[in-house]
């Protein structure tokens, strides 16, 4: 039987990729253990940002958009984002049009969304005067399904929150006070985060936060403590993503997180929280920094990731992973499954049809398809 290294050099898409011998090593020696079984996995296309690719062609568009109550302005001005992931959201800067807003969501066939905003200068978002008409959202569509980016919130704002009917609860888990002062230029301490993320667990509200991998500038810094508040206060998946150092200024650059150390640290999340849905989110360095750490997650195994890089589908797989696509945003996914989504709606993918496309280009030998069915790339 090929081993992991030599499945992923056989894959077009992968093969000229810079990849880390030892650490594929690692991570298949890992999957061997009798205590490991490899995961499903999803994979996400969130409806706010375009994407395609050769092996998932676009669906679901208009499922689960992003809005911002705030449009695309941010008091903080962190130094990895100025903001910029706000631009592409839908902007409610009051809530008669959160209201208007939703209402033509919800006639587009949205089945969530979404709900963020930019913080004041202590990373609150300011959402009290959102409530009511966030009660009269969930009351009338009681199967519209809202995730809301919390910032950081006291138990009375969490509260507020769950009574007001929000389903998913986010935030960044950050681990290290130099990170917080000097990217985030926040005069709040590491254990505000931590009592955040105690306040959300205590509520009935999915709690759903994130990790950003480099967020010291490219560097791994607060990651590892970031893992032990987790796992002190176990949320319902935790989402991983690497920062994205094209937003940053000049004069505070950052580089580009190793890849290597990313897919470690994917490795270590997993053992340590091995009984909790591991999703990696949207935002990942572009090129070939992305399709290295994709994979890696794929080897690790991730429960869910938003975007593929070419190749990582079929890499998951060729590893014996059962795969499916789901139009949602992946921070919505609980369990191993997509909270507004039943399990015939998500889309299995057709395994047989992936290969086919693949084999087309070059010949596959020695492949097991897992599962497939006749048709095109995606079914129902």
């Amino acid at each position: 039987m090929a081993g992991w290294r030599d499945i992923v050099e056989s894959i077009e898409a992968l093969e000229d990729a810079p990849w880390h011998g030892d650490l594929i090593a690692e991570l298949e020696t890992r999957s061997l253990s009798p205590r490991v079984s490899p995961p499903g996995i999803h994979f996400y296309t969130p409806s706010f940002k375009s994407f395609e690719s050769t092996e998932i062609h676009s669906c679901g568009r208009n499922a689960w958009p992003a809005v911002s109550i705030t449009g695309a302005d941010c008091k903080l001005q962190c130094d990895h984002c100025k903001a910029k992931i706000l631009e592409p959201m839908i902007a409610a800067r009051s809530p008669e049009r959160l209201w208007q807003t939703v209402n033509d969501l919800v006639t587009q066939g949205a089945r969530g969304m979404l709900l963020t905003g930019g913080s004041n200068h202590r990373n609150e978002v300011e959402y009290d005067p959102y409530y009511p008409v966030i009660r009269r959202i969930k009351d009338a569509w009681p199967a519209f399904r809202i995730a809301v980016h919390t910032a950081l919130v006291d138990a009375g704002a969490a509260q507020r929150m769950e009574d007001a009917g929000i389903d998913v609860a986010m935030m960044d888990v950050i681990g290290a006070q130099e990170t917080i002062t000097q990217v985030y230029h926040l005069k709040r301490p590491v254990a505000d985060f931590e009592r955040t993320l105690e306040v959300l667990t205590r509520t009935r509200m999915k709690v759903v936060p994130h990790i950003v991998i480099g967020l010291h500038y490219g560097r791994l810094l607060g990651e590892w403590r970031a893992l032990e508040m987790l796992q002190r206060h176990l949320p319902d998946a935790l989402v991983l993503v690497v920062v994205m150092p094209m937003y940053a200024t000049p004069k505070r650059p950052f580089v580009t997180p190793d890849s290597r150390e990313v897919g470690r640290f994917f490795l270590e999340a997993r053992a340590a929280l091995p009984d909790i849905p591991l999703l990696l989110g949207c935002a990942r360095p572009p090129g070939s920094a992305k399709t290295v750490i994709d994979a890696y997650a794929v080897m690790a195994g991730v429960n869910g990731m938003a975007h593929p890089s070419d190749g990582v589908v079929e890499l998951a797989v060729r590893l014996g992973r059962s795969v499916r696509v789901t139009p949602a945003c992946c921070s919505i996914a609980v369990g191993e499954e997509v909270m507004a989504l039943n399990d015939n709606d998500g889309l299995a993918l057709d395994v047989e049809a992936v290969l086919k496309q693949q084999e087309a280009q070059r010949r596959l030998k020695g492949i097991p398809v897992v599962s497939g069915a006749a048709g095109g790339c995606c079914r129902s």
